[in-house]
Formats: C-alpha cells, sequence, structure tokens
C-alpha cells in the first residue's frame, strides 16, 4: 500500500489564544502559522504527491494553500477528515474546559468521550480511519505500492489515526503529541501499518519517500514483514 503524510494544520489564531476552535468556519492561521505554511513548501520539496486530501476547514485549506500553488494540483476535501465536532464545547477557553467533570475523561478514558451537543472520539477515530484507509486503497490503486500521498487534519484526528496504526487502544492516545504544521507518516501494508514519523519538525522529508522497485517492468509489492534488528538505512 501507500505512504501518507499526516500534517496538522499550521498555528491557528485559536492554538495561540487558548480556545478550543473545533468547527468554528472563521478561524484562520495566525502569523507565525502563515510562515509555516509557506515553509512547506520546501519541508516537502523532494516528496513527489500522487495525492492531496484535507479536511474542509479554512485553517487546512490555509495551510495547504502556497503547496498546492507550487506543485500546481487540488486537494480533495473529505468531511471524514473534519475536526472534532466538540459541540457545546466550541469556541470555550481551554482553562475553563479543564474544570469540567469530562475533562478528565478526555484525559485518562477518552473512548467514552462524548462531547455535548458533539460527536464522540471513538466516533472520530472510526470516521478517520476508514478516510484514511479508503483513500489510501484508491492511491495505491491508482499510484501504486510505492505512492506518497499527503493528508491535512486536525491534532485530535492525526493522533487517532496513528493510535489505530501503532495497534495502541483509543485510550492511550493522548501519550501522542501532534503539533501544528508537524508531519507524521505511516505505509500501510497487506497485514501491518509501519509508523514512519510522529510530530516531525524537520526539513529533509525525503526519506518518507520509498525507493523505486529494482526490477523493472513490473511493480514490486510494499512488504508487510518489519525488518529483524531494526531498519537497515539506505
Amino acid at each position: 500500500m501507500a505512504t501518507v503524510i499526516l500534517l496538522r494544520h499550521a498555528r491557528s489564531s485559536a492554538n495561540g489564544s487558548g480556545i478550543l476552535a473545533g468547527r468554528s468556519p472563521r478561524v484562520s492561521l495566525d502569523a507565525t502559522g502563515t510562515k509555516q505554511a509557506q515553509e512547506l513548501v520546501g519541508r516537502l520539496a523532494q516528496v513527489p504527491l500522487a495525492a492531496v486530501v484535507t479536511s474542509p476547514l479554512l485553517r487546512c485549506r490555509q495551510t495547504l494553500a502556497p503547496l498546492l500553488a507550487e506543485r500546481g494540483i487540488t486537494a480533495r476535501a473529505d468531511s471524514r477528515l473534519s475536526e472534532v465536532d466538540y459541540g457545546e464545547w466550541t469556541g470555550r477557553k481551554l482553562a475553563s474546559l479543564g474544570k469540567e467533570p469530562l475533562w478528565r475523561v478526555v484525559q485518562a478514558h477518552p473512548s467514552a468521550a462524548v462531547f455535548p451537543g458533539g460527536e464522540g472520539l471513538a466516533a472520530v477515530q472510526a470516521r478517520a480511519v476508514a478516510a484514511v484507509r479508503a483513500h489510501d486503497a484508491a492511491v495505491t490503486a491508482a499510484h501504486g505500492d510505492h505512492a506518497v500521498w499527503l493528508l491535512c487534519s486536525h491534532g485530535d484526528v492525526i493522533k487517532s489515526i496513528l493510535a489505530d496504526a501503532l495497534g495502541q487502544h483509543l485510550d492511550s492516545f493522548q501519550r501522542i503529541v501532534v503539533d501544528p504544521c508537524s508531519v507524521s507518516a505511516v505505509r500501510y501494508t497487506d497485514t501491518r501499518p509501519f509508523v514512519m514519523r510522529v510530530n516531525d519538525h524537520g526539513s529533509d522529508m525525503a526519506g518518507l519517500v520509498p525507493p523505486p522497485p529494482k526490477a523493472k517492468g513490473r511493480k514490486k509489492k510494499v512488504s508487510g514483514d518489519a525488518v529483524i534488528g531494526g531498519s537497515t538505512g539506505r
């Protein structure tokens, strides 16, 4: 299967003000986030992208705008990759939410957390994992096992995808850190996913591109076997 780069949107005005933005429609990137989005072009310069899929929210579209303009490609929006519907928590200060009884559930037992008037984190993981696997299968069918594609979404959504790829219960997903404009990566195979990067802020992403098949004239399937003793490097 292909390799997916999981990009969290760049820093937004809500990130800088301690507000739970949720699905608020007009939350845009702040000055730091705008700079991060511009720098993303260079960070991914050595990575060919077979497809780009994004949450429909403004801050994700703004994050991708410089990259898409540079590549001359269009992103496909998928509502299954949208931010968590935090319901009545949307737009509230994180400092005040920390006093709510549900806060401790979100921290310690997130699979049981359902936001008032919104959705539950278990449902978020189900929709996000279904989306990433469906898009990965489509990219693989169209471009082959050695294709790389990009998904732009939100912190909790990406954390839930990574927890699934790591074989962790959703109750452990709060142990994963995914900062604004960080890159994580997963390579799916028939037998297991391989987590290639988590919360990466580095500048060289070329290592995410699988080596081309050695045999000419036929496609070599990416192995689902782990390397004994760790990676052999390149």
